[in-house]
């Protein structure tokens, strides 16, 4: 049996429910699908956790977030960021988790009322390859799944994660305490938001007067 075949004119009646954010948010990263597949990498000690950490926050207006945190379990930095984000006023609205299989996430996901956004740091900690990662996000349309990622020579570390890469809608690269959005909704390629404002001084060699 044939599949289905679109005409431009039911492309274009389409309509996508995309994060109703604002501000430096969708200056920085437009309006993605809430049901979008993201993709962040970044070299270490560049701003990578805390941009995550201020995504989840963020987050947390529209659903629930699920922060599977298999490179740093709940470590001392873990919870450092969590206090510096004052993430305890998102009670209800975020948990972390740090042992979750593939097998336990997808029956975590298949509950009720279960997590809406779903953080993975790292995705070469997780051990995923790309089949049980493609079929994990097959399998909940409705979800979106965000994949934090490793790099080494400016590359995502791993095929898995380069083929990842290419699935994901939204791109972004933290580079010196700025993330930039290299996906499909990027509203200017100019555009960076900023992480922390003091690490680019420092970086910079400015000082702020």
């Amino acid at each position: 049996m044939a599949k289905r075949a679109y005409s431009p004119k039911e492309i274009a009646a389409k309509t996508y429910k995309t994060l109703p954010w604002s501000g430096r948010w969708a200056e920085c990263f437009g309006l993605p699908e809430e049901n979008s597949t993201w993709f962040i990498s970044g070299s270490s000690a560049a701003g990578k956790s805390s941009f995550v950490m201020q995504l989840a926050r963020e987050l947390t207006h529209y659903g629930q977030v699920l922060y599977l945190s298999y490179e740093e379990g709940v470590s001392q930095s873990f919870q450092e960021r969590v206090k510096l984000f004052e993430m305890e006023k998102c009670q209800g609205w975020f948990r972390v988790v740090t042992e979750d299989t593939i097998e336990d996430l997808t029956a975590r996901l298949k509950k009720r009322h279960s997590a809406k956004f779903i953080i993975v740091d790292s995705y070469q900690e997780s051990g995923w390859e790309w089949p049980e990662t493609k079929k994990l996000i097959e399998a909940f349309p409705r979800k979106s799944f965000i994949f934090i990622s490793m790099e080494a020579k400016g590359q995502p570390l791993g095929k898995p994660a380069l083929r990842l890469r290419y699935k994901a809608g939204v791109k972004v690269r933290v580079v010196g305490f700025r993330a930039y959005c290299q996906g499909r909704f990027n509203p200017d390629a100019g555009n960076s938001f900023v992480v922390w404002e003091e690490g680019i001084l420092r970086t910079s060699n400015k000082i702020k007067e």
